[in-house]
C-alpha cells in the first residue's frame, strides 16, 4: 500500500482561511495531499512546498505539474524556512501548515525503516543525507541515554527492561533490522504489556524516530522562524501527532499569545516581547469517527491554527 491520505485536510484548508491571490507555505510536503488542495484555492497566488524528503519533492512534482507557475518546490529542513524564503525573495506569506506526521509512504516502504510491522535495516532517516541513523541510536548510545530517550520521547513506562534487552542483545552482535529491535523490544516488556491493544514497539520506534530527525527542536525553532514571515490576519495551522509535539505547539502559540513576559508588578514593559498570535481554537481539532475509521493513521493527530495579529 503507497497511498497517503491527508489527515484532517478540511479543517486546514478552512482554518488556513485561504485567498486566491495570497501566498502560502506547505513546510512538510510529503505526498503533496495538503498541498494540491490548497493549489486548487489559488488563482494568481503561490504555494511554496518544503520537504526534507527528497521522496517527497520527486512524488510532488509531479502531482503538482497540473498548477504550473503555481508552484515551487524546495528541498529543505522546515526550520529552515527563514533562509528558504529569503532564498525566494518572498519577505511574508499568508499562511503556513506543517504536518508533523511520518508520511503513508514513507511508513510503507520497508527499506526506510520507519515501520515496526514491515522487517527492513534500521534506518529512520527522513533526510537521507543525514548522518545518524537508527542503527547508531540503538547500537551505540549508552545505556543511560537510551532509557532517558525511551522515556523522555517514547514516554515509555517499560523503559528500563527494554533498554536492558537491546542492551544485552547488541553486545553479542548488533542489531541491524527492525524486526530485531522489534523482538528485543518485547524480550523487556512483561507478559501483561504485550496484551495491550497498541503494538509493543510503538513508543520505543517514535522515540528513536524522533532523535534520528532531531524533531521536537526542529518544531521549536520552526515557530521563531516561521512566525515573522506571516503577514497580519496570516493563519499558521499545525498537526501532529503525540503528546511531545502537540505540548511544544500548544506552548509556543500561548507564549506569542501572552505577549509581555515582565511581571503584574511593573509599571512598564522591559522585556519587549509582544504578541503576534492569537489561537483560533483553545482545544486541538481532531478527527471525527469517519475520517478515523478511513484513515486509521489519523487517529492521533491533533491540529492547532493560530493568526498573526
Amino acid at each position: 500500500m503507497n497511498l497517503h491520505i491527508p489527515v484532517l485536510l478540511d479543517e486546514c484548508i478552512e482554518g488556513l482561511n485561504i485567498r486566491p491571490d495570497g501566498i502560502y507555505v506547505d513546510g512538510t510536503l510529503g505526498r503533496a495531499g495538503h498541498a494540491a488542495e490548497i493549489a486548487k484555492h489559488l488563482d494568481t497566488g503561490l504555494l511554496i512546498g518544503i520537504d526534507r524528503d527528497e521522496a517527497a519533492i520527486t512524488a510532488g512534482q509531479d502531482k503538482l505539474a497540473p498548477f504550473g507557475e503555481r508552484i515551487r518546490l524546495v528541498h529543505g529542513n522546515f526550520r529552515e524556512i527563514h533562509d528558504i524564503l529569503t532564498n525566494l525573495n518572498i519577505p511574508e506569506v499568508d499562511g503556513m501548515l506543517f504536518d508533523l506526521g511520518v508520511s503513508s509512504p514513507q511508513l510503507d516502504d520497508a527499506r526506510r525503516g520507519f515501520s515496526y510491522m514491515e522487517d527492513a535495516p534500521l534506518d529512520m532517516r527522513m533526510d537521507q543525507r543525514a548522518t545518524l541513523t537508527a542503527w547508531d541510536v540503538v547500537n551505540t548510545w549508552p545505556e543511560d541515554e537510551l532509557r532517558s530517550l525511551l522515556y523522555t520521547y517514547g514516554e515509555e513506562r517499560y523503559a528500563r527492561g527494554i533498554v536492558r534487552s537491546i542492551v544485552a542483545r547488541r553486545t553479542s552482535a548488533p542489531i541491524e533490522t527492525t524486526h530485531e529491535l522489534v523482538e528485543a523490544v518485547k524480550q523487556g516488556m512483561p507478559p501483561a504489556a504485550l496484551r495491550e491493544k497498541q503494538h509493543p514497539a510503538k513508543r520505543t520506534f517514535q522515540a528513536i524516530r524522533i532523535a534520528v530527525n532531531d524533531e521536537l527542536e526542529a518544531i521549536r525553532s520552526l515557530m521563531d522562524a516561521a512566525v515573522p514571515h506571516l503577514k497580519k490576519g496570516g493563519r499558521l495551522a499545525v498537526i501532529s501527532f503525540h503528546s511531545l509535539e502537540d505540548r511544544i505547539v500548544k506552548t509556543a502559540i500561548a507564549s506569542r499569545e501572552k505577549g509581555c513576559t515582565c511581571p503584574p508588578d511593573f509599571p512598564v514593559c522591559i522585556c519587549g516581547f509582544k504578541q503576534t498570535l492569537r489561537a483560533i481554537n483553545r482545544k486541538p481539532i481532531v478527527p471525527g469517527p469517519e475520517e478515523t475509521e478511513r484513515n486509521p493513521r489519523a487517529r492521533s493527530a491533533k491540529l492547532r491554527i493560530a493568526e498573526r495579529i
